[in-house]
């Protein structure tokens, strides 16, 4: 599996009674594999993998693998407080023929610098899957630094970041470090577009969930070297790209998918669906959005070549 391209971090999608709804998940899937994602990950925090159960996991897993039969490269998130559960979880995914895996530091946690590599460690040894590292020291208070990095790059297959950290210089610093070592994913929104330019391969993607062929265009034009149009689609995507960034992400991101016709806006407690002048505020981004969506070039036939 090649690190490189759009990976949308798909939303779980649930019934009125908090059910996994196969039905809308399979539909959203099928739009992304239209626009022209290069690959799927789930299990994430917009996955809401905090509120699903092992056999739900597992029940999600396989629909996928299934739905997108070999197109892209499937990616299970683990964000685990214990080792061994962690291994155990790697294991399982290598067998049910998963492609790769992201990975948070330890949960509930916060390791230090040794605790933190010999968690990684320890996964990457009990699986033969490739591995992208979630750094995302913002939300999860633990910082995977370059030197942590520098011992990971003995792991062969812990080939990848996802680079979280906010500050868009760090996909340079990882370049200069370790050269091509590591593909580097950008992973917030918000900067995505800057960390391509700067030499990210790719992009883990959140509201690609409801622009699919927004944020597909963007990556193919960037790496296709005309910056210009990026940028023009890229200032339209803004103000929802933002919604990204928020500690209610989830919800914001499901109500862009309802207005957009690919889900719906029903989250699972704790979580609870917005109202009142919040989501008043968050529905008058998406319209307005929506209502001035780009029209889009023929991105579909660029070539994912790199940057000139």
């Amino acid at each position: 599996m090649t690190w490189e391209g759009v990976f949308p971090a798909v939303t779980t999608k649930f019934t009125k009674d908090f059910a996994l709804d196969f039905d809308g998940f399979g539909k959203n899937i099928d739009q992304q594999l239209a626009a022209g994602v290069d690959g799927i990950i789930i299990g994430g925090t917009l996955g809401e993998s905090s509120v699903l159960n092992n056999d739900e996991k597992n029940a999600l897993l396989k629909y996928t693998l299934e739905r997108v039969e070999g197109k892209v490269p499937v990616v299970l998130n683990i964000a685990e407080g214990s080792t061994l559960e962690a291994v155990k979880i790697a294991e399982s995914a290598a067998k049910a023929g998963l492609s790769g895996l992201m990975m948070l530091p330890p949960m509930r946690y916060k390791s230090d610098h040794r605790e933190t590599v010999t968690y990684f460690k320890t996964v990457a040894e009990a699986t033969g899957l490739q591995i992208m590292i979630y750094n995302n020291p913002v939300d999860y208070k633990v910082e995977v630094t370059l030197d942590m990095f520098e011992e990971l790059a003995a792991c062969r297959n812990i080939d990848a970041v996802k680079e979280s950290t906010r500050d868009v210089v760090n996909v340079t610093r990882m370049i200069n470090r370790f050269g091509d070592r590591f593909s580097i994913m950008s992973g917030v929104d918000t900067l995505a577009m800057e960390s391509l330019v700067m030499g990210a391969k790719g992009w883990v993607a959140g509201l690609v969930c409801a622009f699919p062929a927004e944020t597909v265009a963007i990556y193919r034009l960037v790496k296709a070297g005309r910056i210009e149009e990026a940028v023009e689609i890229n200032r339209w995507f803004m103000p929802l790209l933002e919604l990204d960034t928020h500690s209610k992400l989830v919800q914001y991101i499901k109500l862009a998918e309802a207005e957009a016709g690919l889900g719906t806006e029903t989250v699972r407690p704790p979580r609870l669906t917005l109202i009142g002048a919040e989501r008043e505020a968050v529905l008058n981004i998406i319209r307005t959005g929506i209502k001035n969506r780009p029209v889009l070039p023929d991105y579909r036939s660029l070539e994912k070549a790199a940057i000139a």
